[in-house]
């Protein structure tokens, strides 16, 4: 089957490719490590939203071409810019794109395939899971620059321990892929050759759940963070009692007792 999701360009900056209900998203920018520029950002912010709106994909993979996943924000692009005005644009598209990932009804799985520093470490930070390579380095090295990474400090210090957190802002130090594991920036650990295969195995396990409890699962687990205990507790309760009115919880529990593969209807 062809990818749901269109494409504009002989050579663009992301690339798609379908498969089983997986949509694989593919920053396409090697020569350069991939950069958070203003024009990627506005490809991932296209290609995100119609992933999130197309019903065939179920899991995105957010991969990259080359040997590094994301070397951050193009500092060139950063350095040519004048204005407040036009960097608090730059920041805030990137601050969108980030929260679509969140906020997108499908869970989003980065596969780090090599470096990812700053805007693009934040990227892992903001995936919903993220499977890495035994090459895989992390680092929040703006400081090294004279730039404090503000931006992403809200998904790493969302992630991380504070103080795990502020290590990585205050030193810009890498980490490696065992590191970030154990710290909890990313899942698992897989060797190079491997990490496709066991990423994509991953996507395929969570695709094969109904949608609609994947949906309502990845909303109420967000937003449940932001509340009181009591608050937490009560939203939940709600939502799970809807998902329970669901067609698709009643013919889950029925398979179970049935023994037998259940029949999603995704409503």
């Amino acid at each position: 089957m062809t990818t749901p999701v269109p494409q504009r360009s002989p050579d663009p900056l992301v690339t798609t490719s379908y498969t089983d209900h997986v949509l694989t998203l593919t920053l396409n920018r090697p020569a350069r490590l991939n950069p958070l520029s203003e024009e990627m950002l506005v490809a991932l912010q296209e290609a995100l939203d119609a992933a999130a709106t197309t019903p065939e994909v179920r899991v995105v993979i957010l991969a990259a071409a080359g040997k590094a996943f994301c070397a951050g924000h193009d500092l060139r692009e950063m350095r040519g810019i004048s204005e407040q005005e036009a960097h608090q644009e730059l920041f805030d598209r990137c601050g969108r794109m980030m929260q679509t990932v969140t906020a997108m009804p499908k869970p989003v799985i980065a596969q780090v395939q090599g470096l990812a520093t700053a805007a693009g470490c934040q990227l892992v930070a903001a995936c919903d899971l993220a499977v890495a390579s035994t090459q895989a380095r992390f680092a929040v090295s703006g400081i090294n620059v004279g730039l404090f990474c503000s931006t992403p400090a809200v998904p790493l210090s969302r992630n991380l321990s504070r103080k795990r957190a502020l290590e990585m802002l205050l030193t810009g130090d890498f980490i490696d892929a065992a590191t970030a594991e154990e710290w909890g920036l990313i899942n698992r650990v897989a060797d190079s050759d491997t990490l496709e295969a066991e990423t994509r195995a991953l996507a395929q396990k969570i695709a094969t759940k109904t949608p609609l409890s994947i949906q309502l699962g990845k909303q109420m687990f967000y937003r449940q963070l932001e509340l009181p205990l009591g608050e937490a507790y009560a939203f939940a309760s709600e939502r799970m009692a809807c998902n329970m009115d669901s067609e698709d919880a009643r013919e889950g529990i029925d398979a179970f007792l049935e023994k037998r593969p259940p029949r999603w209807q995704g409503r």
